[in-house]
């Protein structure tokens, strides 16, 4: 794939900026912002809203940056034209019925009731069905070769069709952060998702993910308390900390732990026995497929202890009991904080955010609302000095292309994968560590090679949900065009296909109850039958009709463009130098109307070159 590195090499060109000399530190901003520096410092810190006269086009591009994904320059226009507070309520306090394009999931209908409760395991499957004749809503074969193995191709279609109708919810929820006109409300349920991170490859359930985050859509800005308790009750969340063996008498602590130490008031804030105390308060939570439930014989009914209080306390009581702990409000507006502003947070300011959230009763718009009217929102401290996660970097470029959904090509979660982060899929349960984290040397790269993607879509491209996912199981494919039956098609890997077994291993292959190489090979054909494809289209651009709306005469005029459109942080002046005369070099040319009629390729990689920058990476 050809990088940022290759075409300035291949151009004659020198690098902007020496990706290694990043130092992480991502370089001094030139900050495209109008206020002086001094006004900004003093800003700092300062929760006093901006006044009225400050507000301005540079201002409303920084506030559609943080409070959604950026957007074009007609969108952060129409933003800048209403007056200040009008523009933040239009934001915070959004209607939902303004996207009324957007369209609800469209299920592939892989689903069926038989495979519920689903084994967690493949034993646990061919267990269940010797000793009850049936499993996952299928019957054991009376006679014949390999009873069991319906079953276990069964087992392994749901994993793998779950998996990949996942992706297809994260290309649903790509289009929704694309095209909504509601941005806070998909920016919100990212930064729940990170927040609450649950993994598909422990729920194994894409629907109980989608519900999640119908949850993080419906509930993002109001009453944390009450997301708190939605959040406690959804199975996905239930699924993922192992609710179903908190019972009476052995409490499993991950649940409990988790939302003291993760989701409401951090490390240091209470004690082992907090934890031990507020795992009985949680025993019989569990789920029956996508409801709550609460098994009142395995729940813990004693007298707890915990922080403070005595009583009979059930889990809503432990999350009020909780709420009411001063450094929870602190725990979240700081999060909130660090999301939406800056990773610095002076710790009175983190002090009066948390009085913010505490004295609006929880709810979340108020606080937000406080932020994005604030002085330090519009700080030159707080200004360009944003790393955007790979979802964020990749939802902005779209927009600001003025696309109005995401291309299947480059595929997204391929794309966010090679740069750190896949949705539905966060290393652990703390999320993603963001920041500084997203910005290797190695990551620069791979973001320059998203952008050439996107500008220059991949001829050879394979779909990921079309792909086979390993070699072993292309092998048996391969094996069985050949003409192998099942037992000679999965020989291990080592054996050839122009090997024979012993026949003593091929008889005793046939009599097993079944063959679990080739039960995942057909579970994989199963459910690429069943589950709908993504939609593969490429990014439909036109940067030369862009620059002619623009009425731009010359390459100068172009690049500066193209800065001011697509960047928070501008190039020095000598990179800027660099890429005008890159322009002039590819076009033969500075004048635009003389090379009117071939620039699209090189506006298109002078763009590229534009994105591949550090400063491309902040907003």
């Amino acid at each position: 794939m050809t990088t940022l590195m290759t075409i300035l090499r291949l151009r004659g060109l020198r690098p902007i900026s020496a990706i290694s000399a990043l130092g992480l530190a991502l370089l001094v901003p030139v900050l495209l912002v109008s206020a002086t520096a001094s006004a900004q410092q003093s800003w700092q810190d300062n929760l006093a809203p901006l006044a009225a006269a400050d507000w301005n086009y540079d201002r409303a591009a920084h506030l559609l940056e943080r409070a959604g994904f950026g957007g074009t320059p007609d969108q952060i226009q129409a933003l800048a034209a209403m007056p200040f507070d009008a523009a933040i309520h239009s934001l915070v306090y959004f209607d939902t019925a303004a996207n009324p394009h957007l369209e609800t999931f469209d299920h592939s209908g892989i689903h069926d009731p038989g495979l519920e409760p689903f084994p967690p395991s493949r034993p646990a499957t061919t267990e269940m069905a010797r000793e009850q004749g049936e499993a996952l809503g299928i019957k054991v074969k009376s006679a014949g070769n390999r009873p069991l193995q319906p079953i276990v191709n069964k087992f392994f279609y749901w994993l793998r069709a779950s998996s990949l109708e996942t992706d297809r919810v994260a290309y649903w929820w790509a289009n929704r952060m694309v095209s909504t006109n509601t941005p806070l409300q998909e920016k919100m349920a990212l930064f729940w998702h990170g927040h609450y991170a649950v993994n598909e490859g422990k729920v194994r359930d894409y629907r109980k993910l989608l519900g999640e985050l119908e949850l993080f859509h419906a509930m993002g800005t109001g009453s944390f308390r009450d997301l708190m308790v939605a959040v406690a009750r959804d199975p996905a969340m239930l699924s993922f900390l192992d609710a179903g063996v908190n019972v009476k008498g052995a409490p499993n602590e991950n649940f409990a732990r988790e939302i003291m130490e993760l989701f409401t008031m951090g490390v240091g804030n209470y004690t082992e026995s907090d934890i031990r105390e507020g795992a009985r308060a949680f025993t019989g939570w569990n789920y029956v497929d996508l409801d709550f439930v609460v098994n009142t014989a395995e729940h813990d009914d004693g007298v707890k202890t915990f922080l403070g209080r005595q009583g009979n306390f059930d889990g809503v009581d432990v999350i009020d009991i909780i709420i009411e702990q001063p450094v929870t409000a602190e725990y979240i507006a700081g999060k909130l904080y660090r999301f939406f502003v800056r990773d610095e947070l002076d710790p009175e300011l983190q002090r009066q955010l948390g009085n913010v959230l505490r004295e609006s009763d929880y709810e979340i718009a108020a606080l937000l609302e406080t932020m994005f009217r604030s002085r330090d929102f519009y700080s030159a401290a707080s200004v360009g000095t944003h790393i955007k996660s790979p979802v964020e970097l990749v939802v902005s470029t779209y927009r600001k292309l003025g696309l109005d959904s995401a291309p299947g090509i480059p595929d997204f979660n391929q794309s966010t994968g090679a740069l750190g982060q896949v949705l539905f899929r966060p290393p652990t349960v703390a999320g993603w560590a963001g920041g500084r984290s997203w910005v290797t040397p190695g990551l620069l790269l791979e973001r320059g090679n998203f952008a050439r993607d996107v500008l220059f879509p991949d001829i050879n491209f394979i779909p990921g949900d079309r792909r086979n996912p390993s070699g072993e199981i292309q092998s048996v494919a391969q094996r069985i065009r050949e003409g192998l039956d099942i037992t000679s098609a999965t020989q291990p890997a080592g054996i050839g296909a122009g090997q024979i077994m012993a026949e003593s291993n091929m008889l005793a292959d046939r009599d097993e109850d079944f063959n679990t190489r080739y039960g995942s090979f057909r579970g994989w054909q199963m459910a690429i039958e069943r589950v709908k494809p993504i939609p593969r289209h490429t990014a439909r651009l036109d940067l030369s009709g862009m620059v002619r709306e623009q009425h731009l005469q010359t390459t100068a005029e172009v690049v500066d463009y193209l800065i001011a459109r697509f960047m928070r942080v501008a190039p020095g002046p000598e990179a800027r130098q660099m890429l005008i005369g890159f322009l002039d070099r590819e076009l033969g040319t500075t004048s635009i109307d003389e090379a009117e009629t071939y620039m699209e390729d090189a506006l298109r990689m002078a763009l590229h070159i534009l994105m591949s920058q550090p400063e491309y990476q902040l907003g």
